[in-house]
């Protein structure tokens, strides 16, 4: 198929895609430039390069990039490139360094900002157009960087809205998020998971609003939860957690679907925040925003029940249990999932060893419930390899979306919103009729 905009707008339909956004890698390579070559895209938090010279290496679609604390303070974004020999200047992950990139095949040194610095045996380009002012012997900057609330965005684009703009309304859940630290600040502590998924990345995004999978692909763990509970005679947290999954279609029904402008959304929380108050760990931490913000506010940040947020291109908040799963696209059929776990600063300790037990238990690549999903995005990419049909249903409540101010709610917890909405915004990027 020649992807032409029109053969490309034709592959979203109101109430279903066609499998090849999903298998094709030539419409991987176009997203890579189309979305993430344009769209507002989470690189990291602030905290992960907390002194001058600390780094993070890490991708914007296919982009190898690194984010660096610079002398002065400042975040900076710049591609993983010397532009030497075009040998990247540090590994994958995190570390420290120093005052400059040194690159380990010629030794080309550049300032943190990736101005050129220095170079061994200069004299050997005399006569050449070689100058350290001369931008094109200097590690390349993205074209923008910008923070909120201390999550750093980049974005490969000069022109479309800014940061704040992008996000519209799916910014609250990351206020609400830095609002439940009394001091309203968060910062990303007790390692990063790594999960490789073997499936597209639109599948992650459209899953995390998936109300209809939950007590299907996650029945083994629910299950097992249950028989321990009755087993031991009561509930706790670390059960609770995996016993949500099975709540009967009913309670799915009545939840809230949100959808915004550029694919973002939220899904409603599934664990009751009243019957929360009930648990020791909460209560002590609801103390400690009562003091710092007072009680009616302290009740409204905790009433903000959000289980997933997704923000499109750059991975899905989750505000109760503090932690970032980062969606990071690696082929047509490979996606790479972190799930960062953040400190709410001046939070008692118990809520973070509470965070911790969340991740590690619901998201982890050991955990009871993860790999459940992994597999059946695994079987979604294999399937749609076959010749068994053509079309992928997002066919529920469509046609009953209501439409709000900023955006768009379910008026069933179990219709397909979300995912009508996440193409909606891919068809928009992609076919280039939109500002962004």
């Amino acid at each position: 198929m020649r992807l032409t905009n029109e053969a490309l707008a034709g592959l979203v339909r109101e109430d279903s895609v066609h499998k090849s956004v999903y298998t094709d890698p030539d419409i991987f390579a176009l997203e890579m430039q189309r979305i993430y070559g344009k769209a507002w895209v989470y690189v990291g938090h602030e905290s992960q390069v907390a002194t001058a010279g600390d780094y993070l290496a890490t991708r914007i679609g296919d982009q190898d990039v690194v984010m660096v604390r610079s002398q002065s303070g400042a975040i900076n974004v710049v591609y993983n490139r010397c532009p030497h020999k075009g040998a990247k200047l540090v590994g994958e992950g995190c570390g420290n360094t120093g005052k400059f990139f040194r690159c380990p095949y010629h030794a080309w040194t550049f300032k943190l900002d990736g101005s050129h610095f220095s170079l061994p045996l200069r004299n050997g380009l005399e006569g050449t157009n070689y100058d350290p002012e001369n931008p094109d012997f200097s590690m390349k900057k993205l074209a923008r960087v910008d923070t909120y609330r201390g999550f750093v965005f980049a974005n490969q684009s000069e022109t479309g809205p800014d940061l704040k703009t992008f996000l519209g309304g799916v910014a609250s859940s990351i206020d609400n998020l830095c609002d439940r630290s009394p001091v309203g600040e968060v910062e990303v502590a007790g390692g990063v998971f790594r999960v490789l998924q073997f499936s597209n990345w639109k599948v992650f995004y459209e899953n995390l609003h998936d109300t209809m999978h939950a007590r299907v692909t996650h029945e083994s763990s629910f299950v097992a939860a249950r028989e321990q509970a009755a087993e031991i005679g009561e509930m706790p947290f670390e059960l609770l957690i995996m016993d949500g999954n099975g709540e009967p279609y009913d309670f799915w029904e009545k939840l809230e679907l949100r959808a915004f402008e550029n694919g973002h959304g939220y899904m409603e929380g599934i664990f009751d925040p009243k019957a929360a108050t009930r648990d020791p760990v909460t209560r002590e931490h609801f103390q400690t925003l009562v003091t710092a913000y007072g009680e009616e506010r302290a009740k409204e940040i905790f009433c903000m029940n959000r289980h997933n947020t997704v923000i499109y291109g750059s991975g899905a908040p989750h505000n109760v249990f503090q932690q970032f799963r980062v969606i990071r696209p690696m082929a047509v059929d490979r996606t790479m999932v972190e799930i960062q776990t953040f400190r709410l600063k001046g939070a008692p300790t118990s809520v973070f060893d509470r965070a911790l037990t969340y991740a590690n238990l619901i998201n982890s690549p050991s955990s009871n419930v993860m790999p459940d999903d992994v597999e059946v995005y695994r079987r979604c990419q294999e399937g749609n390899n076959t010749n068994g049909g053509d079309w992928i249903s997002h066919h529920r409540y469509v046609g009953t979306d209501k439409q709000l101010a900023d955006g768009m709610v379910s008026t069933n917890g179990t219709s397909e919103l979300p995912m009508r909405n996440q193409f909606r915004a891919w068809r928009e990027f992609m076919v280039g009729d939109v500002n962004v």
